[in-house]
């Protein structure tokens, strides 16, 4: 209603919204946020109307940005380290670190390269928009930022859209139900796993994998379909994130169709300017593994993080090495190796030190105990399920069938992952099932919703 009032209108409660989520939040970051959004203002305002050539003035804010981000990020890890290698005693410091500060930072970074590249104008009202942006401003997907100015200056979007409303409703219920019911369900069993690793067996540490693949799946793309079902009420259109990457057949192919806008950026900003694939094979492998290295120090100051990264990069690397001879490999084997490969590693994600997720991995290989221990299969057990089952006279499976309600959520969850196209691709894919579905979802998903709830790239 407002952008019938006036453009500036609408967008003036976009970013008083926005606002407003990230205060409830952690409302003392606002003082962050809001130094960080003017000083790239000015920054990019000066760059463009004074017209600097300079290659190093104009690095001089993407250097600030990269600067506070390790401050805020890894001083501490650093701290820690120095301490370890070198015997000091330097103390840590008291840092707070600010909600999102990976996503906004690399919005920033993209608006100032655009800027530079005078793709778009500063702006304040469009810039601001841009960056404090709700949906995305957390926990992205990343936008870039010539695309979401086209979109918001766009009059066509200016009318409210039924079908996209539609359309939003559809996403926005599939995400949250991702969310609060799966991905939350399997984040119980993955931290009673985790508090419970002396006394866990080996198949307990198994189910862990791969509980926590699923997790951190159905957590971030929860997310993503909630974040682009809002956007695309407002007729606004983010990126598709994730594009069924568990069904994916090599690593290489896993970074395609996984966080698909860090991917982009990562090419575009850092893999493209260091060289790409034009100065050879060498320089080439050299490049992809500077961008997983950076990577995983993106999403976190922990050497788990860091070996993650290196590991992705080095299975991509193989990939390229010997992609002829894998094409030779049947099929369903190629994917069974990537799903492993994958899941081990997100063990290492998910650990908090490499020794823990080695000592895992250790439990795993020996299988002296394929058991699995009650605490684990106890933590599926929900009211919503014991209520289904009442009401159609279902009550005696779980009582006769051992860990039936982690059969259930297993099952569920590999159909999800492996079997329909992703919820993006479909969006537009309206009918009496998929609406009846939503209208389950969002009920589901509002009735899950009975305490607080946090994402795993909350952090991030």
């Amino acid at each position: 209603m407002a952008n019938k009032v006036s453009e500036t209108v609408g967008k003036m409660i976009l970013i008083t919204s926005s606002i407003i989520f990230y205060s409830l939040g952690r409302i003392n970051m606002l003082i962050y946020l809001g130094v960080s959004v003017l000083t790239n203002y000015i920054f990019a305002y000066v760059i463009q109307k004074t017209g600097v050539k300079n290659k190093w003035v104009k690095a001089l804010p993407i250097l600030i940005n990269i600067s506070l981000l390790l401050y805020f990020k890894y001083l501490n890890f650093a701290i820690e380290n120095m301490n370890l290698l070198f015997g000091f005693e330097w103390k840590l410091r008291e840092i707070i670190l600010p909600l999102g500060i990976s996503f906004f930072t690399f919005q920033q970074i993209a608006y100032l390269v655009a800027i530079e590249r005078e793709e778009i104008g500063s702006n304040i009202i469009d810039y601001l928009t841009y960056i404090l942006y709700f949906p995305k401003l957390i926990m992205g997907p990343i936008v870039d930022p010539a695309d979401f100015y086209l979109q918001i200056n766009d009059s066509t979007k200016k009318k409210a859209n039924v079908t996209n409303i539609v359309i939003g409703i559809k996403l926005l219920s599939y995400g949250l139900v991702k969310k609060v019911l799966l991905a939350d369900t399997f984040s119980r069993a993955v931290a009673w796993v985790h508090d419970n690793l002396n006394e866990a067996t080996a198949m307990d540490c198994m189910l862990l994998a791969l509980f926590y693949t699923f997790e951190i799946y159905f957590d971030f793309s929860g997310y993503s379909d909630m974040a682009i079902g809002i956007s695309t009420m407002f007729n606004i259109d983010l990126p598709m994130n994730f594009d069924s990457p568990y069904k994916a057949i090599s690593i290489r192919d896993f970074w395609k169709k996984w966080h698909i806008s860090l991917t982009k950026f990562l090419t575009k900003y850092i893999y493209i300017p260091l060289g790409g694939s034009r100065k050879g094979v060498v320089f080439t492998y050299v490049n992809v593994m500077i961008v997983f290295l950076i990577s995983g120090l993106w999403h976190g100051a922990n050497w788990t993080f860091i070996l993650w990264g290196l590991l992705h990069g080095l299975f991509s690397c193989c990939d390229r090495l010997f992609d002829k001879l894998e094409e030779k490999v049947f099929m369903p084997v190629r994917w069974l190796c990537s799903f492993g490969v994958i899941s081990v590693l997100w063990l290492l994600f998910g650990s908090s030190t490499v020794g823990e997720w080695k000592s895992v991995l250790y439990k795993i290989l020996h299988m002296k105990d394929t058991s699995v221990s009650e605490g684990l299969i106890a933590a599926f057990y929900l009211p919503e399920n014991q209520f289904i089952y009442d009401v159609l006279h279902l009550d005696y499976l779980p009582t006769d069938i051992r860990g039936f309600n982690m059969l259930v959520f297993i099952l569920i969850a590999c159909l999800i992952c492996f079997v329909p196209e992703n919820n993006y691709r479909n969006r537009e894919k309206l009918n009496i099932f998929s609406m009846l579905l939503a209208s389950l979802a969002f009920v589901w998903g509002i009735l899950c919703l009975g305490t607080e709830t946090t994402f795993v790239y909350y952090w991030f």
